[in-house]
């Protein structure tokens, strides 16, 4: 390999790493307090804050457009300015030389019109900063503070659903589907940013971090769910709907249900989610809620998929009913063909649509959505209420302050490591020693650059293993320098004895790292928690460790032995 090409790929490593990195470094260092724990709230707390920001924004400029002032807009509603300038162009009007309040509010149609893209913005920045935060270091829950949850798959639960002893691919499937279900509940108690991971013996850990509340925790882990489908009792749904366009903000837990409810049904909400994924109300509506004859229990679903059409392309949902919940669906649709069928969730109707034909086979396609409907209600069939019953077997809460000291004392370690390595190599190899020492800060580089490019979380084990490659960094190194001088005491030229110290030392370095690392793959593989995050943290440091011992510092060398035509090597005491 020529001295070049291994100068480009270097080169292109380092600019590589430093795209990875940027994120890590941005968000630890020049992101604001504030606007970090604003990426980390949650859907419903975000949507809050984009809407009290829209209306804070609309308000002043509503005050500067009626006070008549003149003057130009702060840089802060650049934005809208933009969005403003497209608007008058789209109209055909003449855009003003200067952007007033009065000029800016005159571009949009309507307030909500105003109001909805300033919201737009807020959320977006908002929504920018936690696409950063998925490509950055995590902290772990030592090191930030929170709860973390052991939970056990119970078995027997699953057995009393399933009328038999379950197979261990239906326990793992039962296993897995409940694993997607917690993850998509937590936002909804406004806790954000878990980690969810299966264990062996069908157990599941929940490490969220920040949250110490363990009532609060408690309720989403053990919640069932319930899923239902109900016949909508269309006439009095319409009678329900006129009565909402004539009485805005009618609510039956306020105003009563009315008297023309007939008996066996119920009011419920109607609900989609909003552009922030959370539920928005639309309308109350009437079903049946006789499940013998006008519903059908959701646990009779066992399997759910998003789809399209082959032949209008149109987004669809395809789920599977088992024999009894397929006979139960089939008279239900075969007695209401022309109704309306909703799918009910924790009491909400998430969807509902026309009963076109008898529906026998148990295999149901429904459609009338867009695609992001028809995902979400696919995930709905799937993990509306806990397949197997989860029982906490331990839970532990870490302080935040316990891991803030944590971190203070790793980064200690890591800087007293550091400069006693430094110090070291300096005293004992001289000029070699700096340039082992530039090659140790190279490896840290490209270290934390790895861990941020594939999000890995942080943890105090990570740390340990982050120490412990600050002081095996050097260890190439030094074999290395330790072969070159034994071929420049025997009268080599330091060219010559660059490139046989380099070709002895290569197999040496090779296999005292491959078996470490096979090592350390093999923890990685086998070990969970604490044990996994020390050999991943290892592992990278070992590839990097070594590119940068058999690469930057060989190319460095051969710089200056050759391009430099150095007479002399400073490489130890004793060594002329």
């Amino acid at each position: 390999m020529t001295k070049r090409l291994r100068f480009l790929i270097i080169l292109a490593v380092i600019v590589i790493s430093g795209v990875f990195l940027y994120p890590t470094v941005n968000w630890y260092f020049f992101i604001p307090e504030e606007d970090k724990e604003l990426a980390q709230s949650s859907r419903g707390q975000l949507r809050d804050y984009a809407r009290s920001e829209a209306r804070r924004a609309i308000g002043e400029l509503q005050e500067l457009a009626a006070a008549g002032e003149d003057a130009p807009l702060s840089r802060e509603y650049s934005y809208l300015t933009e969005l403003a300038r497209q608007n008058y162009r789209l109209d055909d009007r003449e855009v003003p030389d200067t952007w007033t309040a009065e000029s800016v509010l005159a571009a949009f149609r309507s307030e909500q019109e105003a109001f909805d893209a300033i919201e737009d913005h807020y959320r977006g920045e908002i929504q920018e900063l936690k696409d950063m935060r998925s490509r950055i270091i995590m902290l772990g829950l030592d090191l930030s503070g929170g709860v973390n949850v052991i939970l056990e798959a119970d078995e027997e639960s699953l057995a009393e659903r399933l009328g038999e002893q379950p197979t261990t691919a239906e326990v793992d499937e039962a296993v897995d589907l409940a694993m997607e279900i917690l993850t998509n509940r937590i936002d909804r108690f406004g806790i954000t940013e878990p980690q969810i991971r299966e264990m062996e013996d069908n157990r599941i850990s929940v490490e969220i971090p920040g949250d110490n509340d363990r009532e609060r925790v408690n309720s989403f882990l053990m919640g069932k769910g319930s899923l239902n489908f109900h016949i909508v009792d269309d006439e009095a749904t319409e009678r329900l709907i006129q009565l909402q366009q004539e009485n805005p903000g009618w609510d039956p837990e306020v105003d009563g249900v009315p008297d023309w409810i007939p008996a066996g049904s119920q009011v419920v909400p109607y609900v989609t989610q909003d552009e922030y994924g959370l539920d928005q109300f639309i309308r109350y509506i009437v079903i049946r809620t006789d499940v013998q004859e006008n519903g059908l229990p959701g646990q009779h679903i066992t399997e759910a998929q998003f789809a399209r059409d082959p032949i209008s392309n149109q987004p669809v949902v395809n789920f599977v009913l088992d024999r009894e919940g397929g006979d139960q669906f089939s008279r239900l649709t075969r007695d209401n063909v022309g109704g309306s069928l909703a799918i009910v969730m924790d009491n909400r109707v998430r969807a509902y649509a026309r009963i076109q034909e008898e529906i026998p086979t148990g295999q149901v396609r429904i459609s009338g959505f867009n695609q992001a409907e028809a995902e979400d209600i696919a995930t709905v069939l799937r993990t509306a209420a806990l397949p197997i019953d989860l029982n906490i077997i331990n839970q532990q809460s870490v302080g935040a302050q316990l891991g803030e000291q944590a971190i203070q004392a790793g980064l200690r370690a890591i800087a007293l490591g550091f400069v006693l390595v430094i110090l070291f190599m300096v005293a004992y190899y001289k000029g070699a020693g700096l340039l082992a020492d530039l090659i140790l800060l190279l490896n840290l580089f490209f270290i934390t650059a790895i861990l941020s490019v594939f999000n890995l979380t942080l943890t105090l084990t990570s740390i340990a293993g982050i120490i412990l490659t600050v002081g095996m960094a050097v260890d190439a190194n030094v074999i290395i320098f330790e072969r070159i001088k034994e071929e420049y005491r025997l009268g080599k030229s330091p060219r010559a004895s660059v490139e046989a110290g380099f070709q002895k030392a290569f197999w040496t370095i090779m296999d005292a790292n491959v078996t470490t690392f096979i090592a350390a793959i093999f923890l990685s593989q086998l070990g969970t928690g604490p044990i996994q995050g020390f050999a991943v943290t290892l592992a990278v440091g070992i590839i990097s460790s070594m590119f940068t011992a058999l690469v930057v510092s060989r190319l460095i060398f051969d710089v200056s032995t050759e391009q430099f035509r150095r007479s002399k090597l400073s490489i130890g005491w004793g060594v002329r």
